[in-house]
């Protein structure tokens, strides 16, 4: 018991938050930079030479510089083991984040310091909020001119409603910064410039603000604006307070530039300090401890295809309690049947390797013959419970999709099956329809590109595509004559779900109110009966 309780504590699980382009996936890479886990960083691209991230391991996220999908990268750092989950900034792909916000403990929110908050970061905050999980605030590319510091702070207080307390603070005047003064420490960390362009770990010069050897090397007027801030700070600002960063009540804030490296290291540790470790997750019977013995997991992600090579299909689990062993065998809740947990994976993206165990806070992954779904529990046999549901996503634009060879009819329907399964897209049928062709339904348009471009590399399939002008989709509860009978769908399409459920399809919401008037009969709902709606 004593070592499950000394592992559990190690463990640091999170996510990094942004709005597209905040700098994301670079911070990743630093991280794991610094951690040793890679020696080189792949997204600063090393100029010409056609070096990727990490964390962007499908080959549509290497041509266009994005991240599409949530990767999950491990590694160990000054005696804490990392679970990095690193998710998309588009928009498009909001549902694949808000699922992996379920997987993680804290969360760092990555600001632009010339943009500020934007949309995207809002919508992720009010996630976390909702989930009560800690947020860690870092202000990225501070290489580039920006914001005043003390304007940002204002901005994340109006904007997200939470308090800041900057851990560090900007060194230089006008967006012309050398380094960052370390508050806890009351230093200075100086970073020396190279010509590596911050793809390797840079040494920094630390000594006390005072220091006159720092006044000589920062120049008079930029050492007397850092005294001025960092007195006006520890006057007026806000005191530290863990409870109430633990309760997501105040965000401490840092700032740096992960492209040239910036306090990345100065951040990983404090933060390492400050995060929390596995906690408790609600259940059917009520909160499971991380620390209890008996063994229990859910799946917040399915990935097909991590390796075109062997075209497998992989669960991603959340350890939430007890020692995970290779082999062990386990009850899938869901389907109420023993399963063996055979050749478990850890990830530095691509790169795998079979584990032995893991503890509560660890993400591993399991291959998966097609009995997993998102949302599922495993726990120990004997026991019986599950996870809180997952919330779903009402879908905001449709397509209809069909194989552009009929010859290819079996690799299309595997295809749509197993994305489907992965969450990437919700699918949707004609019941009258004698075309072979699904209607598909997204949270954005990029996900049809995704699609588009997966089923051409991955199964093989050219798709006919035709975008539909629907904007709304509503589930429909009541007498199945009422619903066959449903008046002034003229405009709209009545489809089916993959669970057989009627589901309404409208342009939008004036033509959804004319159709509610004319059928008091029927209930129509933003997502099925039995899901939470985001």
């Amino acid at each position: 018991m004593s070592e499950l309780m000394e592992e559990t504590s190690k463990r640091r699980t999170y996510a990094i938050i942004s709005h597209p382009d905040a700098g994301k996936t670079t911070l990743t890479e630093k991280l794991l930079l610094y951690g040793g886990a890679i020696r080189l960083a792949g997204s600063v691209k090393a100029r010409k030479a056609q070096k990727h991230a990490v964390s962007d391991w499908m080959e549509i996220e290497k041509q266009r510089g994005i991240s599409v999908t949530s990767s999950v990268l491990q590694f160990d750092y000054n005696g804490y083991r990392i679970n990095i989950l690193d998710t998309p900034g588009h928009q498009d792909f909001s549902e694949d984040t808000y699922r992996t916000l379920m997987a993680a403990d804290s969360a760092v929110m990555l600001i632009d310091v010339a943009k500020g908050v934007e949309e995207q970061t809002k919508k992720l905050f009010y996630v976390c909020k909702q989930r009560g999980i800690p947020v860690f605030t870092f202000v990225n590319k501070l290489d580039r001119y920006g914001k005043n510091p003390f304007d940002l702070m204002e901005e994340i207080e109006n904007v997200l409603g939470i308090r800041a307390y900057p851990m560090n603070w900007p060194i230089g005047v006008d967006g012309s910064y050398q380094g960052v003064y370390n508050r806890k420490l009351a230093q200075i960390e100086l970073f020396e410039s190279s010509g590596s362009h911050g793809s390797k770990a840079m040494a920094a010069k630390a000594g006390d603000v005072h220091d006159p050897e720092f006044k000589a090397i920062l120049g008079e007027a930029v050492h007397h604006s850092l005294c001025e801030d960092i007195e006006l700070l520890d006057m007026a600002g806000d005191q530290f307070d863990l409870d109430k960063v633990k309760a997501g009540e105040l965000t401490p804030m840092f700032f740096g530039s992960a492209m040239t490296n910036f306090g990345v290291q100065s951040f990983l540790e404090e933060f390492l300090q400050l995060a929390p470790e596995p906690a408790p997750r609600m259940s059917s019977r009520g909160k499971i401890d991380p620390k209890n013995e008996g063994f229990s997991a859910f799946v917040f992600k399915i990935q097909a295809n991590m390796n075109p090579a062997h075209r497998d299909r992989l669960a991603f689990i959340r350890i939430c309690s007890g020692r995970f062993k290779r082999g062990m065998e386990v009850l899938h809740v869901q389907s109420g049947k023993p399963i063996k947990l055979a050749q478990p994976q850890q990830f530095l993206a691509q790169e795998r390797a079979i584990i032995d165990e893991a503890f509560p806070g660890d993400i591993v992954g399991l291959f998966d013959p097609g009995i997993f779904g998102i949302g599922d529990t495993l726990c120990e046999l004997g026991q019986d419970f599950t996870f809180q549901d997952f919330p779903v996503f009402p879908p905001e634009q449709f397509a209809r999709v069909q194989a552009k060879d009929t010859m290819k009819r079996k690799q299309f329907l595997k295809g749509m099956t197993q994305l489907t399964q992965e969450g990437a897209v919700q699918v949707f049928r004609q019941p009258d329809s004698a075309v072979e062709a699904f209607i598909i339904g997204t949270i954005g348009s990029l996900q049809f590109e995704v699609l588009e471009y997966r089923l051409k590399n991955e199964y093989g399939v050219t798709i006919l595509m035709d975008r539909l002008p629907f904007g709304v989709a509503r589930w429909l509860v009541g007498e199945e004559a009422d619903i066959k009978a449903i008046k002034s769908m003229d405009s709209g399409m009545l489809v089916q779900d993959i669970k057989d459920r009627p589901v309404a399809l409208v342009s939008n919401e004036w033509s959804l109110n004319w159709i509610v008037e004319r059928n008091p009969n029927i209930k129509f709902l933003t997502v099925p009966e039995d899901s939470r709606s985001i």
